[in-house]
Formats: C-alpha cells, structure tokens, sequence
C-alpha cells in the first residue's frame, strides 16, 4: 500500500500507475493485472477407477445394453464423484467396444 508524497492519500491503481484520486499525482508506469480463469472441464472420474483393462476382471459384469455398439454386457462399478450426501455415480464399460459411461441415478 502505497500514500501520496503530498497529499498522504491511499493511492489508487489506474490505467498509467498509481495514482491519487485527491491531487492527481501518478507514481509509476502502466500497471498490467492479469487474472487466470480456470477451465470448466468436468473431470475424467473413469480414469480414477481403473486403466484400460486394468481391474476389469474384479468388477462384476452386468447385463445392461451400451450406448454406443448396443452390446448387452459391460463391467460396472461405483464411485462418489459428489458430496457424501449425494448418491454414488455409478460407471459402465462396455465388454465389447470398451466405451464407458455413467449413470448418476
């Protein structure tokens, strides 16, 4: 925090500098203030379950038909990708195509 040399007012960032609202004195250059916005990008949560082929062997099979190739079986397995007070997310691999997909009921 910086004050004005002849007025001892708080200076104020602007576009050239410090600068006080009172006497107009402006104390160095142009002042550049860059805010990083992170990416809204839902995560992968598959990926925290198992890899490729991975565990696939311990989870049970289910007979439940695939989005994608309509193959009636897949692999399925549970995971909290929410608060503790909602429901488990529960994620579906497809026997056949090895497409995933989830099922938040």
């Amino acid at each position: 925090m910086k004050f004005c040399p002849k007025c001892e007012v708080k200076l104020k960032n602007s576009g050239s500098g410090l600068q006080c609202s009172k006497c107009g004195y402006t104390e160095g250059g142009e002042i550049k203030t860059t805010k990083k916005i992170p990416a809204e990008e839902e995560p992968d949560f598959s990926l925290l379950a198992f890899e490729g082929d991975e565990g696939e062997e311990s989870n049970p099979t289910v007979k439940i038909d695939c989005e994608k190739c309509g193959h009636d079986e897949a692999v399925g397995w549970m995971f909290q990708t929410r608060s503790a007070d909602e429901p488990t997310t529960r994620f579906y691999r497809c026997q056949k195509c090895k497409y995933t997909w989830r099922d938040y009921t």
